[in-house]
């Protein structure tokens, strides 16, 4: 089943010490001070952060779901198409992009959100 704004906004209120800013077209998401994801409603899109190996390996697999947005510090950052995932597969990705954005501390305190 495709996924929506309103299970990407579930998932991102079970993640702890999530911070939002606000673009004129999108949203913004950090954990403590470090950017994880945007979310483009208009678009029915979300940017990720994720290892530059998963970004390669998601945009080979399903080009038509996932883009190649930019790499920066070492990280590889993804647009999602939502109507293209399922919600569990799309709670997998921001919990991992949360996860390389948070302290180890908080990190190991936090499991991946269940749906």
């Amino acid at each position: 089943m495709p996924s929506t704004s309103t299970d990407f906004e579930r998932i991102i209120t079970a993640l702890r010490e999530v911070e939002r800013g606000s673009g004129r077209d999108y949203t913004s998401f950090s954990v403590r001070g470090k950017r994880f994801g945007y979310h483009w409603p208009r678009t029915d899109t979300v940017g990720l952060k994720q290892t530059i190996t998963e970004q390669q390996a998601l945009v080979a697999e399903r080009p038509e779901v996932f883009e190649e947005q930019f790499t920066a510090g070492g990280f590889g950052w993804v647009v999602v198409h939502l109507p293209g995932v399922d919600a569990d597969e799309l709670a997998e990705l921001v919990y991992e992009a949360w996860r390389l954005s948070a302290p180890e501390d908080l990190a190991t305190e936090v499991s991946l959100p269940r749906l």
